[in-house]
């Protein structure tokens, strides 16, 4: 996407679908997401009516979101939703855009969640891991927390979109879950750290800063998770998290600080050690501070 000076570009009504197509300075497919939210039509229908000229009022709605995309507002902040494990989400600026790399977390979890076990969901956002394994695991009691109301907001609207079962509470970290055990908890947490580049590149420029740095060395909140656990897992529960590209080693130090057994990190489809996690202590009790 243009970053600097995004081309001019402008849709006149009596244009067709076709036309479009042709003439967006956009990928194709971004046109055809566009379009079909826009108009309101399938992507059968954006073939079917490709010679349909567009009314005034298309042309400028259509032309009003391809100039927001040109000045690289995410497409899915455009159109209101994503799609994540196979579910619709709605996404506003005030949750991250789920990816596909976070599917990973949820598949391990799902691995590891006991029939009608007990799972907690760590700083939920849009709620796209509480919500993908409650839909998936219907036994099991779920629980999503999050510091931000208007992110809970977000979450119990995809909860209820998609038919799953979700207790919602607004926490700092552990902070509103008094005595609750979980066989499962599991994270998402902001790791990048303060001044990297990214956060002023792509989609990174438009999602909550809170949600994907701590405005430290991307660990704080990590090292936050990991030293909470003793009160929180259930003996020989798993702690999962998904971390940068990098901090892997340094997640590892965290478990193994803390005395966690099965200690390790799961590969994401473009081979990135994406997630790291590990079973809880017989004596969490004894664990000391991590501090990798």
């Amino acid at each position: 996407m243009a970053q600097e000076s995004a081309p001019d570009f402008t849709l006149v009504a009596g244009a067709t679908l076709a036309a479009l197509l042709r003439q967006a300075p956009l990928p194709a497919l971004e046109t055809r997401i566009l379009a079909s939210h826009a108009l309101a039509l399938t992507r059968v229908q954006l073939i079917t009516q490709s010679e349909r000229p567009l009314s005034a009022a298309e042309a400028q709605r259509l032309e009003n979101l391809i100039q927001r995309r040109l000045a690289g507002e995410p497409i899915a902040y455009l159109v209101g939703e994503r799609e994540f494990f196979g579910l619709s989400f709605i996404v506003t600026p005030a949750v991250l855009i789920p990816r596909p790399d976070t599917e990973l977390l949820v598949e391990l979890a799902l691995e590891r969640l006991p029939h009608a076990g007990r799972l907690v969901d760590l700083g939920t956002g849009s709620g796209a891991i509480a919500v993908a394994i409650a839909h998936q695991r219907p036994d099991a009691r779920v629980t999503a927390l999050d510091a931000s109301a208007e992110a809970l907001a977000i979450a119990q609207q995809n909860a209820g979109r998609n038919q799953a079962s979700v207790t919602f509470l607004q926490s700092d970290w552990y902070a509103g879950l008094g005595n609750e055990c979980f066989d499962v908890v599991a994270s998402n947490p902001p790791y990048i750290e303060k001044g990297d580049p990214h956060l002023a590149q792509g989609d990174l420029r438009f999602e909550p800063a809170n949600a994907l740095t701590d405005h430290a060395d991307g660990l704080s909140d990590l090292r936050t998770i990991v030293s909470g656990a003793s009160q929180h897992l259930a003996v020989g529960g798993w702690l999962l998290m998904e971390h940068g590209y990098d901090q892997a080693q340094a997640v590892r130090s965290m478990l193994a600080a803390q005395g966690f057994n099965q200690v390790q990190s799961w590969r994401d489809l473009a081979g990135i050690e994406r997630v790291s996690g590990g079973t809880a202590p017989r004596d969490l009790t004894a664990s000391v501070p991590a501090n990798p």
